[in-house]
């Protein structure tokens, strides 16, 4: 790659041309399952509640990121942003923003029967909820926590909410849960959801990620198809993580053809359309999921720094980002951080 001077535009470029429109915003690291892909059964340090954005400084970054940085996509996320006590003020001031951003949420869903309606009242568009098994033994097993439940009641709430359409995302693990990919997709199409099986990534704070024992987008498909006939879907992927295909024979809540989607980010990455840029719940830019370097916005935000100084730190940030999150690399290393303190 020739080096090249960064341009002066007011937008979220970086080296290879890719424009950053989709910001990922963590609100917490704490979480209230114990997913075994995600940390250990008995959590994680919590980062310091003085190290956290405060509600206003979230608020603040996100106009920035909305009104000068090109952002039209906002996505929620944590540890599980529902036990974000602020909440459904930080949505309504995202709402509330000109040009307004799309904005969604990715939940484990404990709570959203209780907040969904709330959430939609300040202007949240949908959701995207974890669902890895249907059942209760299994979800205990990978969760550690009896809470499966409380996760049907939240999408039931989210559907009848309007926080539509309702996504699933979905990790299959060997010897686990791997036999569930039709019923899960059968669930998904019954209730007019969209279902999303995600590659199990090194991201886990255990680093004990297996490569050899991560099934595979391809496995996943060859799983699906002998269930159900999938169909290329023509419309257009773009910036999107899922590759997704037509279930033929169904159709979504609204009427339109059914789909299912496989984000493959090991062994199908989309690295070269990726459009997103990542704000940790305590002020720190991350240009690629798997990135090991962070560039901080809180000690700006906290020093004085004035909306433009912000937008330009974020544009540095943003400029050195890698071609690819290299995890084919025999040099590849897990970022320091886990899932749950980056934000998915």
């Amino acid at each position: 790659m020739v080096d090249r001077p960064r341009p002066r535009v007011d937008a979220l470029v970086d080296r290879f041309g890719r424009i950053a429109t989709d910001l990922r915003v963590s609100l917490t690291d704490r979480c209230n399952l114990r997913c075994t892909y995600c940390m250990p059964a008995e959590g994680l340090p919590w980062l310091p509640k003085s190290e956290i954005l405060t509600d206003d400084e979230v608020n603040r970054l996100i106009r920035v990121a909305v009104q000068r940085l090109g952002v039209r996509e906002v996505r929620f996320t944590g540890g599980e942003p529902l036990l974000r006590p602020g909440l459904p003020g930080i949505v309504a001031a995202a709402a509330a923003l000109r040009p307004r951003p799309r904005l969604s949420l990715t939940t484990n869903a404990i709570g959203l029967a209780r907040m969904a309606a709330p959430l939609r009242a300040a202007g949240l568009d949908r959701v995207n909820v974890s669902l890895d098994t249907l059942h209760a033994e299994r979800f205990d097993a990978i969760a550690h926590r009896r809470r499966l439940p409380d996760v049907l009641a939240g999408l039931t709430a989210a559907a009848d909410a309007g926080l539509t359409p309702v996504k699933l995302n979905a990790v299959l693990l060997r010897g686990v849960n791997d036999d569930e990919a039709v019923p899960l997709l059968r669930f998904a199409l019954t209730h007019g959801y969209e279902l999303r099986f995600i590659e199990q990534m090194p991201l886990d704070a255990q680093h004990a990620w297996d490569r050899g024992a991560m099934i595979t987008g391809g496995e996943i498909l060859a799983a699906l198809r002998a269930g159900f006939t999938l169909l290329p879907d023509p419309a257009e992927r773009g910036g999107a993580p899922a590759e997704t295909w037509l279930v033929e024979g169904y159709a979504d809540a609204a009427g339109r053809p059914a789909k299912v989607g496989v984000i493959g980010s090991v062994t199908r990455p989309f690295c070269g359309d990726c459009d997103r840029t990542r704000l940790t719940a305590d002020g720190q830019v991350r240009a690629c999921l798997f990135a090991r370097e962070e560039s901080d916005l809180r000690a700006g935000l906290r020093g004085g720094a004035t909306d433009e100084e912000l937008a330009e730190r974020w544009r540095v940030a943003m400029w050195g980002k890698r071609a690819g999150h290299g995890i084919d690399d025999p040099a590849f290393l897990q970022p320091g951080r886990p899932m749950s303190a980056i934000g998915g």
